[in-house]
């Protein structure tokens, strides 16, 4: 169950059936449109199917996920983080 199932028992109601997402809003099954305020809990700061995001994630999905094996994708990142963090572990598997 998730956390606004449990939030609108608290208060009474029933939460909206959320069926898909564009940059600050988000719909309804019954085609309602509401402004997100969640936004997923911060991780949506880019909104729903922001159109950079999505063509990034084209791109990866035409290539490949994963490889169980360094590739040269990863590694680009690497360079441009500002150093060692002690939480990170950089290796392949």
């Amino acid at each position: 169950m998730s956390s606004p199932v449990r939030a609108f028992k608290a208060v009474g109601g029933t939460p909206p059936f959320l069926v898909r997402g564009e940059g600050a809003y988000v719909w309804d099954a019954d085609g309602n449109r509401y402004l997100d305020y969640v936004m997923s809990w911060g991780p949506l700061i880019l909104g729903h199917a922001h159109p950079r995001v999505l063509a990034r994630v084209r791109e990866t999905l035409e290539r490949g996920l994963t490889f169980g094996a360094p590739s040269p994708w990863r590694w680009p990142w690497r360079k441009r983080s500002s150093g060692p963090t002690p939480s990170w572990t950089w290796c392949a598997s």
